[in-house]
């Protein structure tokens, strides 16, 4: 067979001790610290969780440099845990959804604030402030085997040198296995997902030049540059 058009080529993030995850795809979770849903004014602390995606290849790694997007005045940062999908399954029971995490990392979920904001009023879809290129950088993925589950410790980010951002795993409204649960009733998770799992309150605006570090207890840093380039 013969392909009409170039291959596209597979997304992948490297493994802390060695080897490369590819990516299949990535699940966003809106609203997950009571922090955050204060300081955005919007929702009841209490609503279940809601999920949105990020495109494949919105995933950059460790080290990029992140071109400030167009279509927007107002581009933010969302320093989250990450949970990357080893195994499959859909109907996941909450007490066994720790089975289908391979591993994790720490990622930003870059937003453009302004372009969400009139989705939301509007009642649009979320993709324009959320699902667009280089919105998804990631670190290097542990594997749960060596590191366990992490489900208290910080979390924090921090632009050019100045904290913006701090939690703590454990103010999660929804943990991991509750999340994973929630979202394999909607889709059948596959090897290779990657679960953002919301951010804590401090989220703001970033513009070229900035130098962004998210770091969680237990975890490699992340670490990239904002740049008026590639757009």
């Amino acid at each position: 067979m013969t392909y009409v058009l170039p291959v596209i080529e597979p997304t992948f993030l490297p493994v802390v001790g060695g080897g490369l995850f590819p990516v299949r795809r990535v699940y966003c979770v809106g609203r997950n610290y009571v922090s955050h849903i204060r300081e955005m004014k919007e929702a009841d602390e209490r609503d279940p969780p809601f999920f949105f995606q990020k495109p494949r290849d919105a995933v950059v790694s460790n080290g990029a440099a992140v071109p400030y997007p167009p279509d927007t005045a107002d581009f933010h940062y969302e320093v989250e845990l990450v949970a990357a999908i080893g195994a499959d399954g859909s109907d996941i029971d909450v007490e066994t959804a720790l089975r289908h995490v391979w591993g994790y990392t720490v990622g930003i979920d870059m937003t453009r604030r302004d372009r969400q904001r009139n989705a939301r009023d509007l009642q649009l879809p979320w993709e324009a402030g959320k699902s667009f290129d280089f919105s998804a950088p990631c670190g290097a993925i542990h594997p749960a085997t060596s590191i366990g589950h992490p489900s208290a410790g910080a979390i924090t980010l921090s632009v050019n040198g100045v904290e913006r951002q701090r939690g703590d795993l454990k103010e999660l409204i929804w943990s991991v296995s509750e999340i994973i649960a929630h979202l394999s009733h909607q889709y059948k998770l596959k090897v290779g997902d990657l679960i953002m799992t919301g951010t804590p309150a401090g989220v703001g605006p970033v513009v070229p030049g900035d130098r962004i570090t998210a770091a969680i207890d237990g975890l490699k840093d992340l670490t990239f540059t904002i740049c008026d380039c590639g757009r």
